[in-house]
């Protein structure tokens, strides 16, 4: 029996900017894995994902901190081209390929206390799949993907369409405070997780970049710190990272609050670097008692 068990792709990334062309792998199951390979507690920790054999080198670089991956074939590999300005928050995104998605049938020797659905597209976990793992363990999804819909080449934002069915069977949920807004209409925080909740997600995470976070669970809120940063050099995985600080701290029985601030400090020490978080469990507590 594992504690965690991280389900989706590793995607292989080209990354346009106006000085280079850079291809790198990513997606969340690639940050979450590098992320919890350098904290204590991981030896009940496994990644299950779906790639083409011309890019299992990524998947052997994870093999080679210790972790147990599960590869289930794919044809493709998720290819996301991100091609960015002058102004970084200028982006145009495409899907170049798209790996197959996960099924029922590949996850039944899959064992864990806690699930945690990396979706990249908004087809990669079907419900089925959804209320399966539910029924086995504690179920943790980031929204990110279902709100992306590829058709052609581009990525167009859309709802989730199977929300209201699909949440009952979740118990905690990672939104940033765009998708939560298109999820449930509202752009308050509160009326938002207060919806999320009324759908059946017993612990609502809202995350709201240097504004920190909140994290609502059995009726009460929790106001989490952005710890800040000695400086900013790479934000992406940062919520992926979030996730995999939270739900360490929460398998060794944290409470909301103290798993909440564990994954803020471990998002800080990530976005003062490039690639997945590398640091030590002892500089996320450093992050926390001394900024």
């Amino acid at each position: 029996m594992n504690d965690i068990c991280c389900i989706g792709h590793i995607t292989l990334d080209k990354i346009v900017t106006p000085k280079q062309t850079a291809y790198m792998p990513g997606g969340t199951s690639y940050y979450f894995s590098h992320g919890i390979s350098h904290l204590k507690d991981t030896k009940h920790y496994k990644l299950v994902t779906a790639l083409a054999p011309t890019e299992f080198k990524a998947v052997e670089d994870i093999r080679a901190k210790g972790i147990e991956v599960k590869v289930i074939p794919s044809r493709h590999t998720v290819y996301f081209e991100n091609i960015y300005g002058e102004n970084q928050d200028n982006r145009t995104q495409r899907v170049l390929a798209k790996a197959d998605p996960f099924t029922v049938e590949q996850l039944k020797d899959v064992e864990a206390n806690i699930f945690h659905l990396g979706s990249l597209l908004s087809d990669d976990f079907s419900l089925d799949v959804v209320k399966y793992l539910s029924g086995k363990g504690t179920l943790a999804v980031d929204a990110q993907g279902y709100l992306r819909e590829v058709r052609g080449k581009k990525v167009y934002p859309v709802d989730w369409t199977e929300k209201t069915e699909a949440l009952k069977y979740i118990d905690i949920l990672k939104v940033n405070e765009h998708e939560m807004e298109v999820l449930t209409g509202h752009k308050e925080v509160k009326q938002a997780a207060f919806q999320l909740a009324e759908w059946g997600v017993k612990e609502v995470l809202i995350t709201l970049g240097s504004l920190g976070s909140v994290i609502f669970a059995e009726g009460c809120f929790y106001r989490i710190p952005a710890y800040p940063p000695k400086n900013i050099v790479d934000a992406t995985g940062c919520g992926d990272t979030y996730v995999t600080g939270y739900l360490y701290m929460r398998n060794k029985g944290a409470s909301y609050e103290e798993a909440g601030c564990f994954a803020a400090a471990m998002s800080t020490l990530k976005l003062e670097a490039s690639g997945p978080f590398n640091g030590t469990e002892e500089d996320v507590w450093n992050v926390i008692h001394k900024r």
